[in-house]
């Protein structure tokens, strides 16, 4: 016994989804979707502080080849920009080399900030990152120093 045609067009007409069962299935995923990024949350503030301290400890790792190489740490005006080109400005670095291809910048898209000497490092030199708010001198700052 062969089927017609116009019998099979109409099975496979109902075997699609209905409007509401694609609703709710966008519904449950955008429900998952949600409680996982609620559920990262507190792991992205661990990853940001995480490549902060880790950061920092680069630079200055830099900061003493250069003071070793120097005999001086770079001023505030030239900054950690000294690691990646030779300063313009005094004090001239004797044995100037590059240390690093590029500073890197803080989770927020920041340039890291340097101070020497430091305000909370008196004998050395301040590097921190601005953090969340992107304005030094606040609560959120996280720098080479000690809470």
């Amino acid at each position: 016994m062969k089927r017609s045609p116009s019998h099979h067009f109409s099975r496979s007409s109902q075997a699609g989804f209905t409007l509401i069962e694609i609703m709710m299935v966008v519904m449950i995923i955008g429900l998952l979707a949600g409680v996982a990024a609620y559920n990262m949350g507190g792991n992205i503030g661990v990853a940001q502080d995480t490549k902060i301290r880790s950061d920092i400890q680069t630079i200055q790792t830099q900061l003493m080849v250069y003071e070793s190489m120097n005999g001086f740490a770079p001023s505030s005006e030239q900054g950690l920009k000294a690691l990646v080109q030779a300063p313009s400005s005094s004090p001239a670095p004797r044995n100037w080399r590059q240390l690093m291809k590029e500073v890197p910048l803080d989770p927020w898209g920041m340039e890291y900030q340097y101070v020497a000497p430091g305000r909370r490092n008196a004998d050395s030199y301040d590097i921190f990152s601005a953090g969340k708010d992107r304005t030094p001198g606040t609560d959120d700052d996280q720098g080479n120093w000690k809470r």
